[in-house]
């Protein structure tokens, strides 16, 4: 295991409590999700794992949906999820996942829930809302930047990717141009997506080629991922149905649709909100530490 272990899995602990208390102060209501699903979303280059006639889960993110149909306006769920290949200093096959949907609720109004969960997180874990992270000190409590990708692709990659789509040049300049030189000593968050970047996302009303999607970045590191939920049953059919033609096209493993979900989306109020938060990733930041193997005790 690692040396820094002993040190950090107490602040893991704060932190865990810190975001229940956040959370439950705010309305939202702690669930649980089955880890063993049997239709995980169809979204390319993620692979959830078999396990027997069912997949463990990239996400608890259908059946937390489902509980918006239910009647549950502000669920939140932290829990296990996994994905196969993935093993570096910032992933593991097995992570933790904050997950929590607004409904009725925007993917602002879930930007604005994310800033309190660090704010709170930071101070409650490491004293502070500056943190040493790496070579930086990163100040969460400062505004964070709201850069719309769009602009930040003609700022450092030279081109537009709402007006010329090419999803392949668009994944290798967000490695490559974009996440490097995005600001490392405070939180920013990348909004408004070009709409094929968003299997999961409603289209912005104020312009149809843009989706709305954020992710937030703090040192550097992706930490969240949001949606203002597409609530159009028929629109998101098209769109699993294309990701699983994608999934063929890639050689990957096609997943079943998940019919359930698909017939409950009508019952979500709208509009919705919702995002998930790396937990691990989170913990590595108020912890400084380098690797997710010093914030997780079986790292996998």
């Amino acid at each position: 295991m690692h040396p820094a272990l002993p040190a950090n899995l107490p602040r893991r602990a704060r932190l865990l409590r810190s975001l229940r208390a956040t959370l439950d102060a705010a309305g939202f209501v702690e669930v649980e999700t089955p880890v063993r699903i049997a239709a995980p979303a169809n979204e390319p280059f993620i692979r959830p794992p078999a396990s027997g006639d069912r997949f463990l889960r990239a996400s608890p993110e259908l059946q937390m949906k489902r509980l918006l149909a239910a009647g549950v306006p502000r669920p939140y769920q932290i829990g296990p999820c996994f994905r196969e290949g993935e093993r570096g200093a910032r992933h593991a096959p097995e992570f933790t996942m904050l997950e929590w949907y607004r409904a009725p609720g925007t993917y602002l109004e879930i930007l604005a829930d994310l800033e309190a969960l660090v704010r709170d997180a930071a101070r409650d874990v490491a004293g502070s809302g500056r943190v040493a992270f790496g070579s930086t000190t990163v100040d969460l409590a400062r505004e964070w930047e709201r850069i719309p990708v769009r602009e930040a692709y003609r700022r450092w990659a030279g081109w537009d990717p709402v007006e010329s789509w090419d999803a392949a040049r668009f994944d290798e300049d967000m490695a490559l141009s974009i996440e490097p030189a995005l600001p490392r000593d405070r939180a920013c968050v990348l909004i408004d997506y070009p709409a094929p970047a968003a299997a999961l996302a409603r289209l912005s009303p104020a312009d149809p080629r843009v989706a709305e999607r954020w992710e937030m970045y703090a040192g550097g590191m992706e930490l969240a991922n949001a949606f203002g939920e597409l609530l159009d049953a028929a629109e998101q059919r098209r769109r699993f149905e294309a990701a699983r033609a994608e999934k063929i096209a890639n050689g990957e493993t096609p997943m079943p649709l998940d019919e359930d979900f698909l017939a409950a989306m009508p019952a979500i109020p709208g509009p919705a909100g919702g995002a998930a938060l790396g937990v691990d990733r989170l913990c590595m930041l108020l912890c400084g530490a380098d690797e997710i193997d010093a914030v997780r005790a079986f790292p996998g």
